[in-house]
């Protein structure tokens, strides 16, 4: 009987699962067994895990890759080569078909084990520039897929290719009214759907809790803040609904939402533009990133797909400022998003990902 098993990696932050989160139940439909290799600390776990119970997720060790000074950058390699070990161990006992790489720190000790032992690896870059893992990964790979084609630029034409954006079937199953009724909203009012990532953003809570008694004159406001960045004193504010994060009821959030208001990440602003939601985004500064929201934004913007606010311009008058301009710029910003190119779909995505498969 032929072996159908394929082992899915990456981890760290969402956006460096979502695209895992999307395929498998393709994967699984198709016969596959599946298995998921991610960090011990990571947000990987807490969402395949819920999503998919049944699945069996392995945790190895991880450390960081960092660009600056840490005295960590001397022991967290030791950490590395402990997930290599561990890595080994478990794709011996599975012998996969194939590897596949979103991304992430944890992603890197995976795409090495899987050559040492001649496993094809398959990974995928999702932002315009290739993030350090990836690039790490990169000599592993035997190919590398692209959201933009502007990446291929920085990678061996022999062994990449764009397949454009890939987006969850469950996406578009989200019903707005149960979107507005898991908040409590009734009042008619337009919805602003606010998002500063899995770890959330302080520069963008603050902006929008010191707007709200503006906001809400004239929108519901549905906030995701963040782990532990709640605000008690707000809860019974009628009118705005704050999560530190969700999971399986973002599709009926995003079908709620009339603007989105939002970090940069690939995966997110791809899945705001199949929905053809009007953005502002707001992208992870230098000071905070290696600047690949801010590249992802720029070109969004320059194709008439969203406004974007620099996260060093925002303050709580620029933040109104911005939203206005959104909304005044709605009717352009949604004929552009209407006539993009429409996504790959999951099973097409896991065909593409099985061509390079062990037979």
């Amino acid at each position: 009987m032929k072996n159908k098993t394929v082992v899915l990696t990456g981890g760290g932050t969402a956006g460096h699962v979502s695209l895992n989160q999307a395929i498998i139940p393709s994967f699984l439909a198709n016969g596959y067994d599946v298995h998921y290799i991610g960090s011990k600390e990571g947000i990987e776990k807490e969402i395949i895990s819920e999503a998919f119970p049944q699945l069996p997720f392995k945790a190895i060790s991880s450390g960081k890759l960092r660009r600056y000074f840490s005295m960590k950058n001397f022991t967290d390699p030791f950490k590395v080569l402990a997930g290599v070990f561990q890595a080994l161990t478990t794709l011996r006992k599975l012998k996969p078909q194939i590897v596949f790489s979103k991304g992430g720190f944890v992603s890197v000790p995976v795409v090495m084990a899987a050559k040492i032992l001649g496993i094809p690896v398959v990974s995928h870059e999702s932002d315009v520039t290739p993030g350090l893992a990836n690039k790490l990964s990169l000599p592993f790979a035997s190919h590398i897929f692209t959201i933009f084609k502007e990446t291929l630029k920085y990678l061996p034409s022999e062994k990449s290719s764009c397949t454009g954006s890939i987006i969850r079937s469950e996406l578009f199953e989200g019903n707005r009214a149960r979107g507005l009724q898991a908040c409590g909203f009734d009042n008619g009012q337009p919805t602003i759907l606010i998002m500063g990532g899995s770890l959330g953003s302080k520069f963008i809570n603050d902006a929008v809790r010191h707007n709200l008694p503006t906001l809400l004159a004239e929108y519901n406001i549905i906030h995701l803040c963040g782990k532990g960045n709640l605000d008690v004193t707000l809860q019974a504010l009628a009118g705005y609904q704050q999560f530190e994060y969700v999971t399986t009821e973002l599709s009926d959030l995003l079908h709620a939402s009339d603007y989105i208001v939002s970090r940069a990440g690939s995966n997110s602003i791809f899945e705001f533009l199949a929905l053809e939601k009007p953005m502002l985004l707001i992208p992870l500064s230098m000071a905070q990133s290696r600047g690949d929201q801010i590249v992802n934004a720029k070109i969004f913007k320059q194709q008439g797909l969203a406004e974007v606010l620099q996260e060093e311009e925002l303050t709580t008058a620029s933040f109104m400022e911005a939203l206005n301009t959104l909304k005044t710029n709605e009717t352009a910003l949604r004929q552009k998003m209407a006539e993009a190119e429409s996504p790959k779909t999951p099973d097409e995505m896991v065909q593409l990902i099985m061509n390079y498969a062990k037979n």
